[in-house]
């Protein structure tokens, strides 16, 4: 009966450290140990363009996944997740040809003819996006009981990333970057000597 009593106490005693975070009674403090391998480069991609804006944007993606005839309860899966990422705007130098800038023959004026601005892919911070909640049926609970489904995850993902760029082309980004481009070739022509820089996108 001792012996009882003093497991009991004991666990009680762990249980309480492991909850309230008290020193001394936390026995199953968890250890962090990170066995990722290095990263591999997989391709190195040159640059031509200029992001002359660039947008923070957050979503709540609620993604419901339910069986047909089956109630939510026994299988389904809801998940409510808050996505926080960027989206940068550009204007792309890489095609432009030698009849994109015009100079005259006294060399102070130019004209630039630039494409319009383009949305990038939107950029998610796994710093800033977590999930609120994931309800799962019962045969789901089973499931993943005896295998993992990272799949679930990664389509929450690439549906808050696709809630982000929708709002990023909704929003005036583009034309914010436009201006900004513009704004900087003009100083920079005028920095070199030119007296009238006109800067259109086609």
């Amino acid at each position: 009966m001792v012996a009882g009593v003093l497991l009991v106490l004991a666990v009680a005693l762990m249980l309480i450290g492991q909850f309230l975070r008290l020193p001394g009674l936390d026995v199953f403090g968890t250890e962090v140990r990170d066995r990722s391998g290095p990263a591999v480069l997989k391709s190195v991609q040159d640059l031509s363009r200029c992001e002359g804006a660039s947008g923070t944007y957050q979503v709540v993606v609620d993604l419901e996944r339910d069986a047909r005839f089956l109630p939510d309860a026994i299988r389904g899966t809801r998940t409510l997740y808050v996505a926080s990422g960027g989206v940068a705007a550009y204007v792309d130098f890489g095609g432009l040809g030698d009849a994109a800038v015009t100079v005259d023959a006294d060399r102070t004026e130019a004209t630039l003819r630039l494409p319009h601005a383009r949305p990038a892919d939107p950029a998610l911070d796994p710093e800033k996006s977590y999930a609120v909640s994931k309800q799962r049926g019962l045969l789901d609970r089973i499931g993943d009981l005896f295998s993992d489904n990272p799949a679930s995850e990664q389509a929450v993902h690439v549906l808050a990333a696709r809630r982000i760029g929708d709002a990023a082309r909704a929003s005036d980004l583009t034309s914010r970057a436009e201006r900004n481009t513009a704004a900087m070739l003009r100083e920079l022509l005028r920095g070199l000597g030119f007296e009238r820089v006109t800067v259109t996108f086609v």
